[in-house]
C-alpha cells in the first residue's frame, strides 16, 4: 500500500493572484441567494455551450456589425472583393472546363494546416470549382471580419474565429457526394467504409452519452510501454509525486534536473514511448533527474490555489531534491504552465535570496500573455466568469470541457478532417503514444484555474509588475541565473513570439531555441526524428534587446533535434560527473514509496 501523502503546507494569509468577485469561492457562503441563483443558472447554460458565454458572443457580433454597416467605404470593399473573388472564380472554372488535365494554380489555397483537400481528384473538374468555391467564401469572410476602425480588436478577432468555425461545417470535404475520396473508397469498397463508419460513430455517440472511460489502447500502457523509465516516488503529498529516476550511467552530473510538468496535461508526455522521452534521454546522458506528477484533482481539491502549486508543488519537491542530493544546485525545467509556475518561483526565490536554481529551462511556457494567441478568444470578464460559474458548480474544470477549446483553434484539421476520416472512410485512428497521451486529459480545481485565467491571462500581472507572492510584487528581472528557453515554430497555445517577450523581462545570460512543429511535437522531437531543425541564439547577461523577427532573421535553421544542444548547455552549467546518488533519503523522510510512474498519474 502506497505511504499517506503528507498534508499540504500551510499557506500563508495573503497570496496572489487573488480574486475578489466570487469565483474562486466553492460555496454560496455570505452571499445573497439571488447571486446563488443567478450562478447556478449561469453554470447550466455554460455545460450547454462548454463554457463559451453567449453574452461575449454577441457583444462581438453586435460591434462587428455595428462598425460594418457604419463603414461605406469597408462596404465598397467588400463588394469589390467579392466581384474580384468571383472573377477569379469564373476565370479558373472556364480554363478548367477547356483543359481539365491542365496545371495551372488555382487562385485560392487552402492553409497549411488544412489537410482536406490533399487527394489528388481535388485538382479535377468538378471537385476544384467547389474547393475553390469554399476557399473563394473562406477569403472573402475572413477581409470582412477584419479590423474597421473604432471596433475592439478582440470582438473582431473572435468574429473571425467563429465565422470560419461556420464555414468550415460547409466544406465540400464534408459530404459524401462532393469529397472524390469518400466517392473513391465508396466505390472501391462496395459501400463497406459507410458502414465502418457509422459503427464507429454509433460507438462515439455512446461513449460520449454514457460518459464511460476510454479503453487503454493495447500496446500503449502507462507503467509498460508509457511512462515506463526506471525510478521511485520518494515523496507524496496531497498534490503532487515526485519521481526519482534510476541512473543508467556509472557516473552523473552532480547537478540534479528537476522536471515541472504543467497540471493541465500528464506528465509522461515528457517520458512517452523509450524512444522518444526526454526524460529517459536526459537520464542516458548522466543525469539525476527528478520529475513532478500532479495528481488529477476533484470536486474535494476545489479550493487549491495557485500559490497551493507554488509552495506546496514546486518548492516542496525541491526542497526534497536537495534532500535527496545535498549540497549541490538545482536545474529546473518547466513545461508549458509548469514553466510559468517555475519563473514565478525563481523570481520569488531570487527575491528571497534562495539560491539552490543552478539554472532554469522554460519549454513553450508563456511568462506575458499580451500576445498569447487564439486562447485569448475565449477569456473576457464574461467568458471567464461563465466558467467560474460552472467550476464553482462541479469544484474543477473538466477535462472534456478544456480539450473541446483547443481542438476548436485548429477544427479543420483535429475535428472535420477526423471525422470525415472515422465516419465517412471508415478510418479508426491509428493508436500512437501521443495520442494515447492526448486523449489522457486532466482536470483543472475550480480556484486555481479562476486564479491562473485572470491573473495571467486576462489582466497579465506577472510582466505588469503587479503578481505579489506573500504580500510582495516579484519581478522576473530578479532572476539570475542562465535561463534556457525554447519555443515551437506552430505552436497554437504558447505563441513563439510571445514565448520569446521572456528576452523582454529578464535580463540574465539566456539560450533561446526555435524549434520546429508544435506545442508538443516541438518539444518532444528526439534525435533522429525526421524532417525537425531549430534554431538557436545566445544573449549574454544585460544585452540589448532583439525583437523576434530580427533574431529569426539573423538565426539559420540547423537540422535536427535541439536536444543536445540542451545538453550541451546543461552540462556547462554543471560540475565534474561524481557518483550517482542513491534513491531516496530514508533518513532524512524520504524513502522510496513505490516504482515509477506512482499512482496519482493513473487517477481518472
Amino acid at each position: 500500500m502506497p505511504a499517506d501523502p503528507v498534508p499540504l503546507r500551510p499557506q500563508p494569509a495573503e497570496t496572489a493572484p487573488r480574486t475578489e468577485t466570487p469565483a474562486a469561492q466553492t460555496g454560496p457562503a455570505g452571499r445573497h441567494p439571488h447571486e446563488t441563483l443567478d450562478r447556478v443558472m449561469r453554470a447550466e447554460v455554460a455545460k450547454v455551450t462548454d463554457g463559451l458565454s453567449p453574452f461575449a458572443t454577441a457583444k462581438a457580433w453586435s460591434d462587428w456589425a455595428a462598425h460594418l454597416a457604419t463603414a461605406p467605404g469597408r462596404q465598397m470593399e467588400l463588394a469589390h472583393k467579392a466581384a474580384e473573388n468571383m472573377g477569379k472564380l469564373w476565370a479558373f472554372g472556364l480554363q478548367a472546363a477547356q483543359d481539365e488535365n491542365a496545371t495551372f494554380a488555382p487562385p485560392f489555397r487552402p492553409g497549411t494546416n488544412d489537410h482536406r483537400f490533399q487527394h489528388p481528384d481535388w485538382s479535377r473538374p468538378p471537385f476544384n470549382l467547389m474547393q475553390q468555391a469554399f476557399l473563394a467564401a473562406q477569403d472573402w469572410w475572413e477581409t470582412a471580419a477584419g479590423d474597421i476602425r473604432g471596433m475592439d480588436h478582440r470582438n473582431g478577432q473572435r468574429v473571425r474565429f467563429m465565422l470560419r468555425q461556420m464555414l468550415d461545417t460547409t466544406s465540400p470535404s464534408n459530404f459524401p457526394l462532393t469529397n472524390p475520396e469518400i466517392l473513391e473508397a465508396t466505390r472501391d469498397q462496395g459501400g463497406q467504409n459507410l458502414k465502418r463508419g457509422a459503427e464507429i460513430f454509433l460507438r462515439d455517440a455512446l461513449h460520449q452519452i454514457s460518459g464511460a472511460e476510454a479503453e487503454a489502447t493495447a500496446g500503449f500502457d502507462v507503467g509498460q510501454t508509457l511512462a515506463a523509465t526506471p525510478g521511485d516516488v520518494v515523496f507524496r503529498n496531497e498534490l503532487l509525486e515526485l519521481i526519482q529516476y534510476a541512473p543508467q550511467t556509472e557516473t552523473v552530473h552532480p547537478e540534479p534536473v528537476l522536471i515541472v510538468p504543467a497540471w493541465i496535461m500528464k506528465y509522461y508526455i515528457l517520458d512517452l514511448s523509450p524512444h522518444n522521452s526526454l526524460i529517459n534521454w536526459l537520464v542516458a546522458q548522466g543525469h539525476t533527474v527528478f520529475a513532478i506528477s500532479w495528481r488529477n484533482p476533484t470536486e474535494e481539491h476545489a479550493d487549491l490555489s495557485l500559490e497551493d502549486y507554488r509552495t506546496s508543488g514546486i518548492m516542496a519537491a525541491l526542497d526534497a531534491v536537495t534532500a535527496i542530493v545535498p549540497g549541490r544546485q538545482v536545474h529546473a525545467c518547466g513545461y508549458c504552465l509548469g514553466g510559468t509556475m517555475l519563473s514565478i518561483t525563481a523570481a520569488t526565490m531570487a527575491r528571497d535570496g534562495d539560491d539552490r536554481l543552478a539554472s532554469v529551462t522554460l519549454l513553450a511556457a508563456q511568462t506575458d500573455f499580451v500576445e498569447a494567441g487564439e486562447l485569448l478568444l475565449f477569456l473576457d470578464d464574461s467568458q471567464i466568469a461563465f466558467l467560474e460559474d460552472m467550476m464553482w458548480q462541479q469544484g474543477y474544470l473538466d477535462q472534456a470541457q478544456m480539450s473541446g477549446a483547443f481542438k476548436a483553434l485548429r477544427a479543420e484539421d483535429l475535428i472535420w478532417t477526423r471525422a470525415v476520416r472515422r465516419y465517412l472512410l471508415g478510418q479508426e485512428d491509428m493508436p500512437t503514444d501521443m495520442g494515447v497521451w492526448n486523449a489522457d486529459a486532466t482536470r483543472m480545481p475550480a480556484r486555481m484555474h479562476s486564479e491562473y485565467l485572470r491573473g495571467l491571462f486576462l489582466e497579465n500581472r506577472l510582466t505588469a509588475g503587479r503578481f505579489a507572492v506573500e504580500g510582495q510584487v516579484i519581478a522576473l528581472k530578479d532572476i539570475r541565473v542562465p535561463l534556457f528557453v525554447v519555443g515551437t515554430e506552430k505552436d497554437h497555445i504558447a505563441p513563439w513570439r510571445s514565448v520569446y517577450k521572456t528576452k523582454l523581462f529578464t535580463d540574465s545570460d539566456m539560450h533561446f531555441v526555435l524549434a520546429s512543429s508544435g506545442h508538443n511535437g516541438g518539444i518532444v522531437s528526439e534525435p533522429g526524428h525526421p524532417h525537425r531543425h531549430y534554431r538557436i541564439g545566445h544573449r549574454p547577461a544585460g544585452d540589448l534587446y532583439m525583437d523576434p523577427d530580427t533574431w529569426l532573421a539573423r538565426h539559420d535553421p540547423q537540422e535536427g533535434s535541439w536536444w543536445p544542444a540542451w545538453q550541451s548547455w546543461l552540462s556547462a552549467q554543471s560540475g565534474q560527473p561524481v557518483t550517482p546518488p542513491q534513491s531516496g533519503a530514508p533518513d532524512k523522510g524520504f524513502a522510496p514509496l513505490g516504482p515509477a510512474p506512482g499512482t496519482y498519474v493513473l487517477d481518472r
